[in-house]
Order: C-alpha cells, then structure tokens, then sequence
C-alpha cells in the first residue's frame, strides 16, 4: 500500500459522518476470527482514544484551533466506539485481557525489530519482557477462575511462559525514565514510540475499570498490580516522546500515527468486512491530517515536511507470531534492570526500586500467588476432562 502523507487527501472532515449502526455493528468473533482481527482491534482502539488526548491537550492550549479540534474529535470518538464494539460480547473480561496482553506482546515485539535508535529498541525489549510476563499469570487466573485455556484467545501465535516476574516489575518512579527521542529523530521512531504509549494507556484504563469488578479477592489484587506496572509502562514509552515538541507539532504526528497504523492493518487484515473498516478510517485519517497539516503552517508557520519529511511512510507493523524473537529476548535479556534511564544487571538496580519493591511486596505478591504451582500446557480443559474420565 502506497501513500504519502503530505500528498493524499482521504475523506474531507465535513464528510466524516456515522450513524449509529455505523458505529455499532456486527462483532468480531471469538474463535471464528484469526487473533490477530482482535489484535488489531484491540491496538487501534488504543492510538484512537490518545489521539482524542493529545487533541484535548491541543484545545487546551490553543483558543483559535478550538472549534476545529472539536469537530475532529467528535469523529474520533464515533471511530473509537466502532472499534471498541467489535469486541464481542462472549469474550469474559479475563479473555479479553488475554487478548490486549497478546497484542501488546506481538505489537511491541514488531516494533522492537523496526525501531532505528539502538536505545529505544531495547527500551521495547524491556517492556515486552514484562507484558509476556502479565500473560503468563493472567493465564494463570484464567484457568484458576474460568477453568479456560488461554490458547482459544492466543491461538497459538505467543507462547505462554513466564519471564521477567511480575512481582519484579515494581520500580521506584526516577528508574521508569527512559532519553527522549531529540528532533532529528526518524519518523518512524516518533511513530513507534507513541503507537506504543497510546496502547499502554488503553490497557491501563482497561484494568482500572474492570479489576473491582471481579468477587474474587486474588483477581482483584492481581489486576491492581498490573495495572500499577502498566502504569509505570505509560511512563516508560511517554518519557521517550520529546518533550520540547509543540501540541500541534505533536497533533502532527498523532495523525501520521493513524494513518500509519490503519495502513498497516488494512494491508494485512484478512476479514473482509474488518478490512473496509480499516480502509474507511485510513481515509478519514488522511483527511485529518490535511486538517493537522493546515493548522501547523497557519499557527505555527512551519513547513509540515519538518516532521513529516518526504511523507513516505514506514515499514508497518508485522501482525504476525514473533515467537522466536521474543524467545530469544527471554534468554539474554531477562535479568536487565533499569537504574535512571539506563539499562543495568540485576545486580545494579536502582537501591530506591529495592526499597520501594519491599513496601509494595510485603504482604505477598498477587502475581506469584496467582500462578504458584500452575503450568501452562496445550488444550487444558480437554485434557483435564480426559484424565479425569480415566481415573474414574
């Protein structure tokens, strides 16, 4: 798929209309559709709802943009609702939190392999080793509270082991800092990094919603706990966005984030009626970032091709298994640590993360709790039934 973002004009803003059986229509289906459709959906709800953030931080701060940014907003939400309402409604609540961890696995994983700057790949590595980890023991959960494989949600593509334990992830705030990306930074970096920070702000809010929600008192600790890691992970990919850009350079590139990312899955979507979904908002996207574009030179008179460069885009995101990069992250890289913004053995960790991990950790761990004595293995409740058939 060709397209070049300072050329192609989408779908002009005042076209962008829905209805509600637009926005509300058939869901994805849980086992039927390939894990990768509910990947998608789970990542592109994500970059939606922050680029609704970063336009209200615009607003904010720019009284003569408001009305234009509201009306690009109220088209945001009415795309993020269509995404959100494909999940269907068979999903339980621990399924679908497989599946955001599953996508915030592969994604981080193809991102790591495209990232061009040597210090942020790593920075992904590092995350990703964590979010594997979340699998690991939310599978745990699932098997323990639903008596479910996880393997229906993941279908195969992630392995399900642990890695980084959880109860470890627990850093002081000064070590989840990572060196920005400077301006002469690659776009594809700048697409990276907040495709990223938008995903791990949606799972956050994900779990802060849903972890009361359950009775059992376990689940309700591990999903805290989680959440407080996601938490630290918003901060993690935030601090590698550049601080020194300004909200409409950022709105920029926000909506160069959409694009890139709607490209990427309406290449590789292989639902049909998913795929026109992608496709209807890969033009609405070009048609905001005509808009983006207008409001950088009249307010800031600047030439969009600063950021943007030539408009060519990036590679696009690979949705598909990285199992055997992510296994080999696991073996060399488990035991890193973070000291400041800087990657260290274990054995150097930041004391202040010693200490605050003690406090947090001293009336046990949630997440060792929850999968102690617990192995994944292949079609779980199947072959629980079939031993328990023959032992009777």
């Amino acid at each position: 798929m060709t397209i070049n973002l300072l050329q192609d004009k989408g779908i002009p803003l005042e076209r962008q209309t829905m209805a509600w059986k637009d926005m509300v229509g058939k869901p994805i289906s849980k086992l039927d559709d390939d894990a990768f459709t509910r990947v998608r959906a789970i990542l592109m709800n994500g970059v939606e709802l922050d680029s609704l953030r970063t336009k209200q931080v615009a607003l904010r701060m720019n009284a003569d943009a408001r009305v234009t940014l509201a009306q690009m907003m109220r088209v945001e939400q009415h795309q993020a609702t269509t995404i959100n309402w494909l999940m269907s409604s068979d999903h339980s609540p621990l399924e679908t939190t497989i599946g955001y961890e599953q996508t915030a696995i592969e994604v981080t994983a193809s991102i790591a392999q495209l990232e061009p700057d040597p210090y942020l790949a790593q920075g992904y590595r590092y995350a990703l080793l964590e979010d594997f980890d979340h699998l690991y023991r939310y599978s745990a959960l699932l098997d323990r509270l639903e008596g479910k494989d996880a393997n229906n949600i993941t279908q195969g593509y992630t392995d399900i082991v642990p890695a980084r334990p959880t109860w470890e992830h627990h850093r002081a705030p000064e070590h989840d800092l990572l060196e920005p990306y400077g301006p002469g930074a690659e776009l594809s970096t700048k697409l990276h990094a907040l495709t990223l920070t938008g995903g791990e702000y949606q799972t956050h809010d994900y779990y802060m919603n849903i972890g009361p929600l359950f009775a059992d008192p376990l689940a309700r600790q591990l999903y805290a706990e989680i959440a407080s890691v996601e938490s630290q992970h918003i901060t993690h990919y935030g601090s590698m966005l550049n601080p020194h850009e300004t909200p409409l350079e950022k709105l920029l590139i926000s909506e160069a984030c959409e694009v890139w990312n709607y490209a990427g899955c309406a290449a590789q979507e292989s639902n049909p009626r998913i795929k026109a979904i992608w496709e209807r908002f890969l033009d609405y996207e070009l048609g905001h970032l005509q808009v983006a574009m207008e409001l950088f030179k009249n307010f800031e008179r600047r030439d969009p091709a600063e950021v943007l460069g030539d408009g060519r885009m990036s590679r696009f995101i690979e949705f598909q298994s990285q199992r055997g990069f992510i296994r080999h992250v696991v073996e060399k890289e488990t035991a890193l640590r973070k000291r400041e913004t800087q990657f260290v053995d274990e054995s150097e960790e930041g004391a202040s993360s010693l200490q605050y991990r003690e406090i947090v950790n001293s009336t046990g761990s949630p997440s060792h709790n929850a999968s102690a004595t617990w192995v994944w293995t292949p079609g779980t409740e199947l072959a629980r039934d079939d031993a328990l058939e023959r032992a009777t």
